[in-house]
């Protein structure tokens, strides 16, 4: 069950870490034109923000079990993530985008096994 949770914590690193440097590095009318719609109703700063959350998150998820120091920060980042991808839903469903729902649950699930194996029976 241990590779398992790390297989599912890089897996949420490297996706969250594209994800939020993509939002970090571009401004928020390429987004837009790029396929994410939700990015046109809310405001740069707050899809900056979105990003920057991302973007540490991958680092939490990876780095603090890596190097052995404060390994509880990886649930942490974890739960993070949920909190997240919860956004992400309500967003998505805001604007009936379904397929956008699924790629959310399916994220917001995996961050949740990493959170309770983290958390729980598999913890460092």
């Amino acid at each position: 069950m241990n590779m398992v949770l790390w297989g599912l914590a890089g897996v949420l690193a490297v996706a969250f870490l594209a994800a939020g440097a993509m939002k970090l590095s571009q401004p928020k009318e390429k987004l837009v034109a790029s396929g994410m719609g939700w990015a046109g109703d809310m405001s740069a700063g707050t899809v900056k923000l979105i990003g920057a959350m991302e973007v540490l998150a991958a680092v939490g998820l990876t780095v603090p079990a890596l190097s052995g120091i404060a390994p509880v920060l990886v649930p942490l980042a974890a739960l993070g993530l949920v909190l997240v991808m919860v956004g992400g839903v309500v967003v998505h469903a805001r604007r009936s985008e379904t397929q956008m729902i699924i790629v959310d649950v399916a994220l917001l699930a995996f961050a949740a096994v990493v959170v309770w194996g983290r958390f729980g029976p598999y913890s460092f």
